[in-house]
């Protein structure tokens, strides 16, 4: 059944809770807070105030509570509470069981109605912050840098350009201030959706919703214009790292979202070509499986951050504007050449041959069984119900209107979204690399990139290589930047 047929609404015009997915026998209770306030809030120069906001609210004290004494209490509940903040919201979850809600509920809520904003937590926050982008995203998460490198690219100049962490100069920027000016002018009740699943009772639905009247009523928001510029030839961002192997991503914005059918037509595309930690999609068979040139390849039609640490796609990051996208995983720098044309010359086939129907019958049996491991959890169900708020998706939401769908869709259905949808003779490119001149001259030059293997491969994989080493790859040298690691996110 889905969220919305679950709305408890009370008196007329008293407040509610807007999602509830009531699993009776579960005995936990699963919540989501939301926040319509995300980076793209941020003000220029102070990238990463949504950021530190959001860390005050779940890492930090309350009015009632230091930070260590909220942790003190929670340990023996076993439970806990996080925030995601994301391009356009700001989520608080938690989960705890039911017989601990008496001693969980004061913590939770008063880390959104009660933020302490104490200035040693602030700093914190804020020096813990800025270290993650300088250390930890620069020298120890190339894959993670350089995906953040092609989001920052493709919305170069708008409000999505820069992470939801901000960046090191803009945080440094952010004051105790600021923080508390963006709550109570974004943490309101006008802004705010909330969610509960699981074993919860009519008496905890009253109490969240009486949560909303405690936050200011506010103004709803309204979300900045976000207008990338068109990709139309290839570009390229070299991040220079030196001693780095070659971390790759390339993509374009893509105009379609969750409840559209092109979307789930472009999902059984995207399944086929590039689904995420899957063997059996085509650009993992043609770099990892038959080449052995790396840990993994994929494509993505939303967005997916952390892709190396998790499995299936991620709740609580709903946007307005997402990127087709390609991550090729850390291969040598040798190899990067090569291994870019082979996916653009897989991503080009599935655009000019279309699937065909055998590809399109099992690829579609396939993922209308996968999509129900999307959220095997209550708490996952339940963010995907709050994601479809985001979405408007009422009524039918997004992972039953997928099964749906599935059923529907013919290979003439998804052929044609192909068509409509996505490119392969313009992107832009972010590699993080430890060889960047050269892979810079190799582009321009547009030269063939053979490439050697340590063992013997099949006749037919060397023959194939012959074609992929002197696939179009047609690279203006004015079209390649060239960024030292120290710059990466500085501001």
């Amino acid at each position: 059944m889905s969220a919305s047929a679950h709305e408890r609404s009370g008196a007329p015009g008293a407040p509610r809770v807007d999602v509830l997915l009531p699993v009776p026998a579960e005995p936990t209770v699963s919540f989501s807070i939301s926040f319509r306030v995300g980076s793209q809030d941020d003000p220029p120069g102070k990238e990463g105030l949504a950021y530190l906001t959001g860390l005050m609210l779940a890492e930090a004290a309350t009015e009632n509570r230091s930070f260590d004494e909220i942790l003190e209490a929670l340990y023996p509940l076993a439970s806990g509470y996080a925030v995601r903040v994301d391009k356009e919201t700001t989520t608080l979850t938690g989960r705890t069981h039911r017989d601990n809600l008496d001693r969980y509920v004061p913590l939770l809520t008063d880390a959104y109605l009660k933020p302490a904003f104490a200035a040693r937590d602030f700093e914190r926050l804020r020096s813990d912050a800025v270290n993650d982008i300088e250390n930890t995203l620069r020298y120890a998460q190339d894959e993670e840098l350089a995906k953040a490198a092609l989001h920052a690219f493709v919305f170069e100049g708008t409000p999505y350009a820069h992470p939801p962490e901000g960046t090191a100069a803009g945080l440094r920027n952010v004051t105790l201030d600021d923080v508390r000016a963006l709550y109570r002018r974004r943490f309101t009740a006008a802004n705010v959706t909330i969610g509960l699943a699981g074993g919860f009772d009519d008496a905890l639905v009253r109490r969240m919703a009486e949560t909303k009247a405690e936050l200011p009523p506010g103004a709803p928001a309204t979300p900045p214009v976000v207008s990338p510029r068109p990709v139309d030839r290839f570009e390229v961002l070299l991040i220079d790292k030196p001693g780095a192997d070659a971390s790759i991503s390339f993509g374009y914005p893509l105009g379609v979202r969750r409840g559209e059918r092109d979307f789930y037509a472009l999902a059984v595309a995207n399944s086929w070509l590039g689904e995420h930690r899957n063997q059996s999609s085509h650009l993992f068979q043609v770099i990892r499986e038959m080449r052995g040139l790396n840990y993994g390849d994929y494509s993505y039609i939303e967005a997916f951050p952390e892709g190396g640490e998790r499995t299936m796609p991620p709740v609580n990051v709903p946007r307005r504007h997402q990127l087709f996208e390609v991550w090729i995983r850390t291969l040598p720098n040798e190899h990067a050449h090569f291994a870019l044309r082979a996916a653009l010359r897989e991503l080009e086939r599935l655009v000019t041959r279309g699937m065909t129907r055998e590809e399109f019958d099992l690829t579609r049996a396939f993922l209308s069984k996968y999509v129900r491991h999307f959220a095997e959890t209550t708490s996952r169900r339940l963010g995907y119900a709050m994601d479809d708020r985001f979405y408007g998706l009422e009524g039918e939401g997004h992972l039953e209107r997928f099964v749906r769908t599935m059923d529907e869709l013919t290979v003439d259905d998804v052929n044609m979204a192909v068509a409509r949808h996505l490119r392969a003779d313009r992107a832009k490119i972010a590699i993080v690399t430890g060889a960047a001149d050269a892979l810079a001259k190799a582009l321009a030059d547009g030269a063939p990139s053979p490439i050697r293997y340590a063992t013997p491969k099949p006749p037919d994989v060397l023959g194939e290589d012959r074609e992929i080493e002197r696939h179009p790859l047609p690279i203006a040298a004015d079209a390649i930047r060239v960024m030292p690691v120290e710059e990466a996110f500085a501001r």
